[in-house]
């Protein structure tokens, strides 16, 4: 069995940091990981990806080739992938044996919970290469700061639970941010519980302009509090220990942590002991001094 993470979020929430302080801290503990970025919108990677969408298909030529604006274009590309998931399995099947995988997918939140593409995509994954994927649903923190926003993305994440069907973690990406977008209404914990949405009617009917939206909103939050299944994690990508936290979470829904108890308890016992070597900054700053140093070094060579 191979295990992995399913990296999905609007743009902005920190897809791709997250892959790459991730890619970062699971090597530290001794995971072999590789990173596949599905995403062709993505053209400057702050990680060294294993797979990369680009050698298939680009969103550019696309674009030019077809008339297309950037959404329908990136619909394009993932129905490409769909069609040609023999190029995906070929390139993933030598790091089946012990690699660890994070999928970088678009930011396109419509590919997730209305067009079908990526759903197919990640299950004949599934079925055919016997992965054990769980999705991370990226929801940048500052959402939380307005409460329209904040049901927004209520709806979202249940959206996206019920389309992929796949075991799921709901995250607020930037938590040590959150307080420099000003105070919150309720305590954190009410949010991340995802509690009695009454409270934030009551907060919603105090702006003018969703006061008149008030059936419809009270209607949005009765689905969501009747299905009662969002709920998030917090993270903070610079804290090993918040990493170390959700990562626990992951390996216990997608079943890592049962698959090799020993080795899991080794691993963990890494974080626990400490101090690990886990500056994210740090890192990211080493990762971009090679990639100029190897530019340079293919400037010369042309020379």
């Amino acid at each position: 069995m191979v295990f992995g993470q399913v990296v999905i979020g609007p743009p902005g929430s920190g897809k791709t940091t997250y892959c790459n302080g991730m890619s970062q801290f699971l090597t530290l503990i001794s995971r072999k990981v590789a990173v596949i970025n599905l995403d062709p919108a993505n053209d400057a990677l702050p990680y060294e990806c294993a797979i990369n969408i680009e050698d298939l298909i680009k969103l550019s030529d696309v674009m030019n080739e077809h008339s297309l604006g950037p959404n329908g274009a990136l619909i394009y590309c993932m129905d490409y992938l769909e069609k040609n998931i023999d190029w995906l399995e070929s390139k993933l099947k030598p790091l089946l044996k012990d690699h660890y995988l994070l999928f970088d997918f678009p930011g396109q939140v419509e590919l997730f919970f209305l067009h079908s593409n990526a759903r197919s995509v990640i299950n004949k994954l599934i079925k055919k290469l016997d992965l054990r994927l769980t999705a991370i649903h990226l929801v940048d923190a500052h959402l939380c700061s307005d409460p329209g926003k904040y049901i927004s993305a209520l709806l979202l994440s249940l959206s996206t639970m019920i389309h992929l069907e796949l075991p799921h973690i709901n995250v607020l990406s930037k938590i040590d941010l959150i307080e420099s977008y000003g105070k919150l209404a309720f305590n954190l914990e009410y949010y991340t519980d995802v509690e009695d949405l009454s409270y934030l009617q009551y907060h919603l009917d105090q702006d003018p302009r969703s006061a008149k939206y008030r059936k419809l909103t009270k209607e949005l939050c009765d689905v969501i509090e009747d299905y009662n299944l969002v709920n998030f994690s917090t993270l903070d990508i610079q804290d090993k220990e918040s990493v170390g936290n959700l990562v626990k979470l992951i390996d216990k829904s997608n079943g890592y942590i049962f698959s090799s108890i020993d080795s899991s308890a080794i691993e963990f016992s890494k974080i626990a002991a400490g101090p690990l070597d886990w500056d994210y900054y740090r890192t990211l700053a080493v990762q971009e001094k090679y990639m100029e140093e190897a530019e340079t070094s293919e400037k010369d060579d042309k020379m």
